[in-house]
């Protein structure tokens, strides 16, 4: 009795909580949703202020450098677990100082695309 009492239970919680977590709130009328609104069934940039190429590339590496960068900080850490297991062994170590070269060429790569797209940035801006 208590088992299909308890499946009940879980099944109605699975069913029912998402249902009540992702309920939305009203709309509020906006200018697509009032009628008579010259602005109505027009399109909006889905990007938000981004107009051009530059405030683009820009948006776009600060997203991979926020989601790299604690990437990196984990390989970091990832390395030197390695490099403790290792003891001594040299096969374990060669391939602990593989992993950190690998995630310090990464980070590399990561932070120089963002210091060269802002060089390009700042010549064509300045042209």
């Amino acid at each position: 009795m208590f088992q299909k009492v308890s499946i009940i239970f879980v099944v109605m919680f699975v069913i029912f909580l998402p249902i009540l977590s992702l309920a939305q709130t009203p709309l509020e009328p906006t200018a697509a949703t009032t009628p008579n609104n010259p602005n109505a069934g027009k399109i909006e940039n889905p990007l938000g202020n981004i107009n051009n190429i530059n405030d683009l590339i820009k948006t776009l590496l600060e997203g991979l450098i926020r989601i790299g960068m604690p990437i990196i900080a984990l390989a970091i850490i990832y390395s030197g677990f390695l490099f403790v297991f290792a003891r001594g062994n040299s096969e374990k170590l060669t391939k602990a100082k593989d992993a950190l070269l690998y995630t310090l060429i990464g980070a590399a790569i990561l932070l120089g695309s963002w210091g060269i797209a802002q060089l390009i940035s700042d010549t064509v801006l300045s042209l």
